[in-house]
């Protein structure tokens, strides 16, 4: 299984943060990644249900023709409480979020239950699928809250991907569920 965050968006404070879309940037991002040879054995692709992950698994799955799956549950942690939040108060937000797991963060999803949320979500389709690897098109926070999930760790902001714009990955070994060392960026 490999686990992509969405690569780049389109910022804009004025639409709901799970409609915006995949900035140009982003989409040559993920149609460069699709020659990555880790896709290679690739037979299906998921995402959650916000804009940014369905462009990016849509691009996926329109090279590799097969069809793209939507998992609600897949989402980023809710945080639609807050809705857009300037860069430097986000990352106090995800700082609090990652540092207080238990805890409501000013109405944030708390980071116990969007890890299980995530981690239930993944192991369900891997259950369910039968063909091939699997791509997961999903978000950085809950790939954090997965990866720290997966390796036996607490939930800890150093789990996060690298500052990128998003657009990185982790490769999951089935049936083990073993993930990768570390996040690699497309």
């Amino acid at each position: 299984m490999v686990f992509l965050t969405h690569a780049d968006v389109v910022i804009d404070p004025a639409v709901p943060v799970p409609d915006w879309p995949l900035s140009d940037r982003g989409r040559s991002r993920h149609a460069r990644f699709g020659s990555d040879p880790v896709l290679a054995g690739v037979g299906a692709v998921y995402s959650s249900a916000e804009r940014k992950a369905r462009d990016g698994a849509g691009i996926h799955a329109a090279a590799f023709g097969i069809p793209h799956r939507v998992v609600t549950a897949l989402h980023e942690n809710d945080r639609s409480a807050t809705g857009y939040l300037p860069s430097d108060a986000f990352d106090r937000m995800a700082d609090a979020f990652f540092a207080r797991p238990d805890d409501s963060i000013d109405g944030w999803e708390p980071a116990r239950h969007a890890q299980v949320r995530i981690l239930a979500a993944v192991r369900t389709i891997a259950e369910l699928h039968e063909d091939g690897d699997i791509l997961v098109v999903s978000h950085g926070g809950v790939g954090a809250l997965l990866r720290a999930a997966l390796a036996g760790r607490p939930i800890s902001g150093a789990e996060d991907q690298p500052a990128t714009g998003g657009g990185n990955f982790i490769e999951i070994a089935l049936p083990d569920w073993r993930p990768s060392p570390g996040w690699r960026t497309i």
